[in-house]
């Protein structure tokens, strides 16, 4: 049974970026009362979508003047806490970081449900100390949690992208919860066909086009895919090694080592790469970050236009298409090969399952880096159902001990 039934609830949106649990809420009759955020260009996309200025700093907020709410939400930023602290208690260590300002807000208020989202990484940082310090907190803040971390990726639900991100849901004890159960989709990651998904946009803008300089470069390199001998590659190509004899014996490693197989390959298709290298001017019309190459895609594809291309600091990446990269605070915006051109707005986006209703920021480089910095709305929502489906729960007294004595030992 929803705890909600058919009422709206309300919530309070902290870290709200551009809204990705403000959707996912909204989208189940949730009613945002209170949003935070100090990034402008983000309170800029929030109020033009939603109507609220997000405008309000939590180190500033007073607890006691947010109105009523019943969900607390936020994807807050991981910070290490203080272990001088230990001794005199978790409020103590998390003094000064981000995460004690949601737990102030939450001492105050007690909302019945939270849920927070964070990088996968959050589970194992600084030695799993600092995922041990919030949950700990959020355990004697009166919360029921889930006894392992829920980790889920939009794939999980269809959705062709790999972002694997923690999120912590509890239950204030006041609603006779004492354990969570909350189900989380297989994570194998199946095949997807992304060009049928509906995330690629069907006429966008030209100017996502790449350039003529970046088709020439990827030219040289799909012909130096197909003339080769080798299909797999499981190094990074540096073309600058190839003919060297030069001692490489002071370098660490792990540079001795890809020296080393560049320099096997050049001997085993040396008719082919000198030829090459004639035609393309020993690359020297590319910057030197174009001379490197690397082939992720295994033999699932035959040419460098059939795969997903990142221009990145270590080379020229091509992965298969089977999912879209990460979506992060992107600077290196993913290339459809298959298309010559980036992805879109738009379809990072709908990537991160805003709906196309939602107006991205006007300026591409801050809608690219808003939207890698979001929340996927389908998790958060096919998470936060889970949560307020209170009979799905067990019911019974909680034992704030067992709780803490089970993250001990994760």
């Amino acid at each position: 049974m929803d705890y909600f039934k058919n009422n709206s609830f309300e919530f309070i949106d902290l870290f709200s970026g551009i809204g990705g649990f403000h959707q996912a809420l909204a989208n189940i009759g949730g009613k945002c009362v209170l949003a935070s955020e100090i990034d402008q260009y983000a309170i800029d996309t929030y109020k033009e979508n939603y109507g609220i200025d997000s405008a309000f700093d939590i180190t500033k907020i007073d607890a006691h003047k947010i109105p009523k709410y019943d969900v607390l939400c936020g994807g807050f930023p991981c910070q290490t806490f203080s272990k001088a602290g230990r001794q005199l208690g978790f409020a103590d260590q998390t003094k000064g970081t981000l995460f004690f300002e949601i737990a102030r807000l939450i001492d105050a208020a007690h909302p019945k449900f939270i849920i927070l989202e964070n990088v996968r990484n959050l589970v194992g940082h600084d030695d799993g100390h600092t995922w041990k310090v919030i949950m700990d907190t959020l355990t004697d803040l009166g919360y029921v949690l889930t006894d392992t971390p829920l980790i889920m990726s939009p794939h999980q639900l269809g959705i062709p992208q790999l972002r694997e991100r923690v999120y912590i849901l509890g239950v204030h004890n006041s609603l006779g919860i004492n354990h969570l159960n909350i189900d989380i989709p297989p994570r194998n990651k199946g095949t997807f066909d992304i060009y049928n998904s509906g995330i690629i946009e069907e006429n966008p803008d030209p100017k996502y086009k790449i350039s003529d300089y970046e088709t020439n470069v990827l030219t040289c390199w799909d012909e130096f895919y197909h003339g080769i001998k080798e299909k797999v590659i499981g190094f990074p190509i540096w073309s600058f090694e190839f003919m060297q004899t030069y001692d490489i014996s002071g370098f660490v490693n792990w540079k001795q080592s890809i020296c080393r197989k560049n320099r096997e390959l050049y001997i085993n298709n040396k008719d082919f790469i000198d030829s090459w290298l004639k035609k393309w001017n020993n690359l020297q019309d590319f910057t030197p970050t174009h001379r490197k190459f690397e082939w992720q895609a295994g033999t699932t594809i035959s040419s460098l236009w059939e795969g997903f291309i990142q221009f990145r600091p270590s080379g020229i990446r091509v992965k298969r298409p089977d999912f879209f990269p990460a979506l992060v605070a992107m600077v290196q915006i993913p290339i459809i090969g298959k298309y010559k051109r980036r992805l879109t707005p738009r379809e990072a986006a709908r990537l991160q399952s805003f709906p196309d209703t939602f107006i991205p920021n006007k300026d591409d480089y801050q809608a690219y880096k808003q939207f890698g910095n979001a929340v996927n709305v389908n998790c958060v929502e096919y998470l936060a159902k889970q949560l307020f489906d209170i009979d799905k729960h067990d019911k019974g007294k909680w034992d704030s001990q067992k709780q803490k004595d089970l993250i001990e030992e994760l």
